[in-house]
């Protein structure tokens, strides 16, 4: 039989301090997440109309039989992984590049930390009008068709034409979240033993080699995690299609969450808004295990 551990005075008070500490914590987990969680599930096997709060009635499986035969549904998921599987290697090779390059010691690096990182100090509904602006058709008032027409080329559509929408969402977004993998991948690069550097140099290696086999293998652990969490905040696309295209042109930019927004907010259908966000939890929780497989076994 085994003994029971005796905890030190000073032991039982760090683990008393620890529990409250996270009390706060786990109160916002459970009362933000956990508790919409279960009425999201709860309110998708119910027809639920808000303009009728009053008439709710069981349908079961109703919601998610009408959501799978809808077009629109699986436009949606078409749009948000086409934006995640874009989005994701671009954006962490972006700030994998941006960290290697402010991780060097030289005059003035902390300007440039500051300046790649200073998009994400900004609200994403400013960035997406001021990108709006940017990429309006009007030579006169759109600066990267103005800089084209100065070229003598063709103004471009990037907002309006259903082939560009997306693809002009996808640059602005890599370009304003690459700051935050940055400061993560810095992290990483900082915690690398120099030493290392020093044996594959002694060893002949090429600045090329130095990065497969020294870089990399350090950051492994370091770059699962960048990419899992960026491929969740992908999937999430709103703000930007909500403020530059409302979804369009022709549903090019409509994503899952705006859908759910879509049914929920602007048509009234909570429950089927419930039914399409359930299903849509699944599947980014299905996406991020099979994205952590395939990293953990590269």
């Amino acid at each position: 039989m085994s003994k029971k551990i005796q905890l030190s005075p000073r032991k039982k008070d760090e683990q008393i301090a620890a529990y409250v500490f996270s009390v706060p914590a786990v109160f916002l987990l459970v009362a933000f997440m956990v508790v919409p969680m279960i009425y999201t599930v709860y309110y998708s096997v119910f027809q639920y109309q808000v303009m009728r709060p009053n008439d709710i009635s069981f349908i079961g499986f109703a919601n998610y039989i009408k959501l799978f035969a809808d077009s629109d549904f699986w436009l949606a998921l078409k749009n948000t992984v086409y934006f995640t599987i874009i989005v994701v290697p671009v954006q962490c090779a972006l700030a994998l590049a941006l960290a290697m390059l402010v991780s060097k010691k030289f005059r003035g690096v902390s300007i440039f930390r500051t300046m790649y990182f200073s998009p994400q100090l900004t609200s994403m509904v400013v960035i997406s009008v001021l990108w709006t602006v940017l990429y309006n058709s009007n030579p006169n008032t759109g600066l990267i068709n103005s800089i084209l027409a100065g070229m003598g080329m063709e103004p471009i559509n990037f907002l309006s034409n259903p082939k560009t929408a997306m693809n002009a969402i996808i640059f602005m977004s890599a370009w304003q979240g690459a700051g935050y993998q940055m400061m993560i991948f810095l992290a990483g690069l900082q915690g690398i033993p120099g030493e290392q550097y020093e044996a594959a140099s002694v060893d002949g290696a090429t600045p090329v080699q130095r990065f497969l086999y020294v870089t990399l293998p350090n950051l492994k652990g370091t770059i699962v995690y960048v990419i899992t969490i960026t491929m969740i905040q992908a999937m999430k696309l709103f703000t930007q299609p909500y403020v530059m295209t409302q979804g369009g042109p022709q549903n090019a930019t409509k994503t899952m969450v705006y859908y759910i927004y879509t049914q929920g907010f602007q048509k009234g259908n909570f429950g089927y808004a419930c039914s399409a966000a359930a299903v849509f939890f699944v599947i980014v929780v299905a996406m991020s295990l099979i994205m952590q497989k395939i990293t953990a076994d590269a």
